[in-house]
């Protein structure tokens, strides 16, 4: 789960401030202020882990990548080549790492959080090119074990701790490589040291950490009459919801068990997923089923009240079909994970975009064969009704002030601001933002200052004497 980040010179952002991440993290703000972008470079961290070049610092993406962020002028704030891409992210581990130093064998470094700070700037051809890296292993409010690889003014790197001793092997004092990507040092600048092979570790849990991260676009794939799954398990739903039918499907062919919360009735995942949509209201009935017998075409059918007939959901209106990739995969993903959304609410109701953020405080604490799942949203929204709704539910204990994190961006210049928003254990925002939703007394008085100057026009007509 990741417990911070913080972004410098990154489109819209010429600096972020340290954002704390809980486990349902909520960002609002007006449009092109800036908040997708915050998931945007986690989407390029991402595809610069699975990318197979290793020399490439950070993969800004092609037409077939997770995203395509364009040039690295493009990515930096104001376009300016001379500034460097600083970002820090934290999280923490599922499982404690212990580092033992081979030289020290009394020496132990053991931590369950890690925090990953890099800075690149524009090398050859305007390349983006890492400039400094380190790491840092805490326990509690501790760093136990910091790591720093740092380039100096002649372009050669230095590995350096505050709290580890790294002795260079024996023989020629060969100069280190460049980093793999942003976050790795090369097994042969790793060899040039005698006790420095847990960096290998280090990066391991960066990828892992990336690789737990899905993310799910405003935009949704229209619903289809039939759907192909040969039993294929997806890794996520996809960006656009392509794959939402096929992981319901693959959780339901492995069995998967999930209950909303501690002491709560375990159920399978289809009538799980069933369940909610009927709680949300926007259906009665919900099955993925087979068109027949060893086929490998399904369809979904859609039941709208107790008595009407099943239906294909491209019969029903458009909102179910939207908004069923956003339960599948807070869900579906496996444990420890962080999903990004943007716009889950798009084309719901008002009632059901409140009702959402019930979905979403249950898929923080749903647990999965009697284990917690610890999943992690952030979700992007323009909804007032789901910020009302998730503000009645800490106000009535449902979900700690201390697991919910919300954040309005907003437009100061050229650059970005983001203002946490105090949220209090009476679900009250102690800081409410000025034209948070817009200005509503604004519409309210013009609109009763019309509706006078309208009945005033009215009676002179009536009576003009």
């Amino acid at each position: 789960m990741l417990t911070h980040l913080h972004i410098k010179h990154f489109k819209a952002w010429k600096d972020t401030g340290p954002i704390r991440l809980a486990p349902l993290t909520v960002i609002f703000g007006a449009n092109s202020a800036g908040k997708s972008s915050l998931g945007h470079l986690l989407l390029a961290l991402q595809q610069t882990a699975r990318s197979t070049d290793r020399k490439r610092a950070l993969h800004l993406g092609d037409t077939a990548s997770l995203i395509d962020l364009g040039t690295f002028a493009d990515c930096l704030h104001g376009h300016d080549l001379t500034q460097s891409l600083d970002f820090e992210i934290g999280w923490d581990l599922p499982k404690a790492l212990d580092v033992r130093d081979p030289l020290q064998p009394n020496a132990r470094y053991q931590g369950d959080r890690m925090q990953l700070a890099v800075s690149l700037a524009a090398g050859k051809a305007a390349q983006p090119e890492v400039q400094k890296l380190r790491y840092a292993l805490g326990a509690g409010s501790s760093d136990v074990l910091d790591v720093q690889l740092r380039r100096d003014d002649k372009r050669k790197f230095t590995l350096s701790s505050e709290h580890y001793g790294f002795k260079m092997a024996d023989g020629r004092k060969w100069p280190l490589e460049e980093p793999e990507k942003f976050y790795r040092l090369s097994d042969i600048s790793i060899a040039r040291f005698k006790n420095a092979g847990f960096l290998s570790d280090f990066a391991l849990a960066t990828e892992a950490m990336l690789d737990s991260i899905s993310y799910l676009g405003p935009l949704r794939n229209h619903p289809q009459r039939i759907y192909q799954w040969s039993g294929d398990t997806p890794s996520s739903v996809g960006q656009m919801g392509e794959n939402a039918i096929a992981a319901i499907l693959a959780a339901q062919s492995e069995g998967r068990m999930l209950n909303r919360g501690p002491k709560r009735a375990k159920q399978e995942f289809a009538p799980f997923i069933a369940a909610w949509l009927k709680d949300l209201g926007v259906i009665h009935d919900f099955s993925v089923r087979p068109v027949a017998q060893g086929r490998k075409e399904y369809e979904v059918l859609i039941k709208t009240h107790a008595k009407a007939p099943d239906v294909k959901i491209t019969d029903v209106g458009f909102g179910v079909s939207q908004v069923l990739p956003a339960l599948v995969q807070a869900f579906y993903c496996p444990p420890n994970s962080t999903v990004w959304m943007e716009q889950p609410e798009i084309h719901l109701h008002p009632q059901v975009q409140a009702e959402l953020a019930d979905v979403f405080i249950s898929a923080t604490q749903a647990r999965e064969d009697s284990k917690e799942r610890n999943v992690q949203l952030i979700v992007e929204s323009h909804s007032e009704h789901f910020l009302n709704r998730l503000q009645r539910r800490v106000a009535e204990g449902a979900i700690q002030p201390q697991d919910v994190a919300v954040y309005f961006c907003r437009r100061a210049g050229a650059a970005t601001e983001l203002e946490p928003l105090r949220l209090n254990m009476f679900g009250e925002i102690e800081n409410w933002p000025e034209h948070f939703f817009g200005n509503e007394m604004d519409d309210i008085a013009g609109r009763t200052l019309a509706a006078m100057q309208r009945k005033r026009e009215m009676a002179i007509k009536s009576d003009p004497k």
